[in-house]
């Protein structure tokens, strides 16, 4: 279903890939630079993956979606939209242009994240222009088709350090066909105790929040079962926009002007005695933290909880993302090796090693 903006530009890209391997050339890949807060700061010419877009492929009945790089996002969920289809993992834009290659780079998932799975769970194949200078496809468009499916999955969260994404295969899902949003007033420590015990039950929770003073619930489903649901819950109603303002960093908690922590900690985690302020978010299991503590005390309490820290503030740490132990790290530049020999590829965009 290609549209009148499509442009299959892969070629300039190798062409651009290997003038850079062989001027040994670093190479700062990008679309829109919307995630550009994040990681650390990388030098290199710029790789604009924004000429090679357009849907590929879609058929709504295999529940599965191919499309370029440099694909707009927000076109992606539109053509999805009007088949009452979505990506489940609702990944975050944290801007106007952002694209699909950069949703797959950065890994980003949404509210429904714990409920439905990462954007990692959702990547079926991928074509990958490497540090070898070749252009490769990886997996297939079907979940049956497994051949180089991890190699695909490696992708996601890869932040363009082991090549460039110039084509995605995507499982997608229906729409819920009933959604509703509710709010409770509860402190933080009650609302975990209850998510915890709502996990136990067969509730059609599919985000929750605590802002501080109130738990917001995402209820979604069949008619019946949502009603039961909140029929059982309670509470007031919230609009739905709260889940899009949440996920994109637009609510007034993200305006503070603190560093921004971003703390994954395991499932039914006590609240944390950190300074600062805190949001909740899936249902505990990654909280936002606004404080000028400094990081390694920040990575001292939850390393205590075994969960790990990213930092959202560009530029304040040398090392943002949760540091690597020895053997993992180890695994990172062997496959770094593999694929990127030059290391061309947004160097130190990760770590400083790589």
């Amino acid at each position: 279903m290609p549209g009148e903006h499509d442009i299959d530009d892969s070629g300039a890209l190798l062409e651009q890939v290997n003038q850079a391997l062989q001027d040994a050339t670093p190479l700062r890949i990008q679309g829109s630079n919307s995630k550009a807060f994040l990681g650390r700061i990388t030098a290199g010419e710029v790789l604009d993956t924004r000429s090679h877009r357009g849907i590929v492929s879609y058929d709504p009945t295999e529940l599965v979606i191919t499309a370029r790089c440099g694909t707009p996002l927000a076109e992606l969920a539109q053509v999805l939209d009007e088949a009452q289809q979505m990506l489940p993992c609702e990944p975050p834009a944290f801007g106007d242009g952002a694209t699909v290659g950069g949703m797959i780079a950065s890994g980003l998932s949404g509210p429904r994240r714990p409920w439905s799975g990462s954007v990692r769970d959702f990547v079926l194949g991928t074509r990958v222009i490497t540090g070898l200078g070749k252009h490769l496809r990886f997996g297939g468009e079907v979940m049956k088709n497994v051949a180089g499916y991890d190699l695909s999955r490696l992708m996601a969260g890869s932040f363009g350090s082991l090549g460039v994404i110039t084509e995605v295969s995507l499982k997608v899902l229906p729409k819920p066909r009933q959604c509703l949003s509710i709010s409770l007033e509860m402190d933080a420590d009650r609302a975990l105790l209850r998510l915890a015990e709502w996990g136990q039950q067969p509730l059609p929770i599919s985000a929750a929040c605590h802002d501080g003073l109130r738990l917001h619930l995402r209820l979604e489903g069949g008619e019946g079962s949502v009603t039961a649901a909140h029929d059982r819950l309670g509470g007031e109603l919230l609009d739905a926009s709260f889940w899009a303002d949440l996920n994109e960093h637009r609510l007034s908690f993200f305006d503070e002007n603190q560093p921004l922590w971003r703390l994954s900690v395991p499932n039914n985690t006590a609240r944390l005695a950190l300074p600062g302020r805190q949001l909740l978010d899936w249902g505990g299991a990654q909280r936002w933290l606004k404080s000028d503590a400094e990081g390694a005390f920040i990575r001292k309490v939850i390393d205590e909880v075994g969960g790990h820290v990213t930092c959202y503030s560009h530029g304040l740490s040398d090392c943002p993302f949760q540091p690597l132990s020895g053997p993992l790290m180890r695994y990172h530049r062997s496959l770094k090796q593999q694929l990127d020999p030059q290391q061309i590829f947004n160097p130190g965009r990760l770590y400083a090693e790589l």
